[in-house]
């Protein structure tokens, strides 16, 4: 890309809202909420995994076998056994996890996988595609666009403006798979892709599988006004989708997704309890009830929904929730603080705090 070109993409950028929205870190629970909580078996704040959502022995043990010893060849195995299964929910999870910043570092177990394998392998080539967009936001940093320095956004589009080429290598290397094209949507996001061209690639997405929850959440921050889009068009985008899915797609929780997007920082409490969002709840919560319960999305509902469902004061169905995610916390809401652990346990211990006083 010419200097010219990234001076401007990044003055359009400096003024976006930032990938990861950084909020003031959640007050740590009141201690007797905490040890309520610790008495009915939930874990402490000390104890949460803050890199996962959920549990996944096979995928923590490649993710650690590859961060600490270098080794790629669990990391190999779990890649290519999605592509034989065409389990694109979990490649695309899996090559979320394991296509971190420190993966597109140069002497990485990335780098031995490739020298390995060849160029040709197409579970490296996601890999590689998805760290070094991962590496980009990482040189942006999650500051607001006013404490970004201008060294900051240059890395930023320097390496953002790699990945395109490499998304297209690991799709032509796996025609099929719409794994690719999640890298290519946060691509968008930063490169500013205009509406058009995103539609191409939502197409491209959903001929490969249209239901894909990962795939439609990704796109549904391109729609989302801190974006390219509005609040009224993240809306129409999460209801059509929802409309258009099966039961036990998660896809119903697209319109509750968006609605905390834009909502939830100014809501306040009687706004959760609008009877439309009561609706809006109890659809997701039919959806993941329905949904194969080894389906890798299904504990980013939940997490959502135990959320949603403490604000509504509805603390026994919230606890039944938490109870399914407990020591587990990178999800939404709870990576939108500093402090993701903080605040889930505020979340959680309020819940069992409203179940007691009942």
């Amino acid at each position: 890309m010419e200097i010219a070109r990234i001076i401007v993409v990044g003055l359009v950028v400096a003024v976006s809202v930032v990938f990861y929205r950084r909020t003031t870190a959640a007050p740590s629970s009141p201690r007797r909420s905490a040890r309520r909580a610790e008495a009915l078996g939930f874990l402490p704040q000390a104890a949460q995994n803050t890199l996962y959502s959920a549990p996944d022995a096979e995928l923590e043990q490649a993710a650690s076998a590859a961060a600490t010893r270098g080794s790629w060849e669990p990391a190999a195995r779990l890649l290519a056994r999605t592509r034989e299964q065409r389990d694109w929910a979990r490649r695309s999870h899996y090559a979320n996890v394991l296509g971190t910043q420190r993966a597109a570092q140069p002497g990485s177990w990335l780098d031995a996988w490739e020298k390995a394998a060849g160029p040709d392998d197409p579970d490296a080539a996601l890999v590689r595609a998805r760290a070094t967009v991962s590496l980009a936001w990482h040189l942006r940093g999650g500051g607001w666009a006013k404490d970004t320095s201008r060294e900051q956004v240059a890395g930023f589009l320097g390496t953002l403006t790699q990945a395109p080429p490499l998304n297209a290598h690991a799709l032509k290397l796996n025609p099929d798979d719409p794994s690719p094209y999640l890298g290519e949507i946060w691509t968008a996001l930063g490169l500013n892709y205009p509406h058009e061209r995103m539609r191409h690639i939502w197409e491209e997405v959903t001929a490969r599988d249209p239901h894909h929850f990962g795939a439609h959440s990704a796109a549904l921050q391109y729609w989302c006004a801190k974006w390219h889009g509005s609040e009224d068009l993240a809306a129409s985008f999460a209801t059509e989708a929802a409309s258009k899915a099966s039961a036990g797609s998660l896809l119903a929780a697209l319109p509750l997704m968006a609605w905390y997007e834009h909502r939830d920082s100014a809501a306040k409490a009687d706004d959760f309890r609008e009877p439309y969002v009561f609706d809006m709840v109890d659809a997701a919560l039919a959806d993941v009830s329905a949904a194969p319960p080894h389906h890798p999305d299904v504990p980013a509902v939940r997490h959502l929904l135990a959320y949603f469902l403490t604000r509504q004061n509805r603390c026994t169905e919230a606890l039944q929730q938490f109870r399914l995610v407990d020591g587990y916390v990178n999800a939404l809401p709870w990576r939108y603080w500093d402090d993701s652990a903080a605040a889930y346990c505020l979340w959680r211990d309020r819940a069992v705090a409203g179940v007691r006083t009942r």
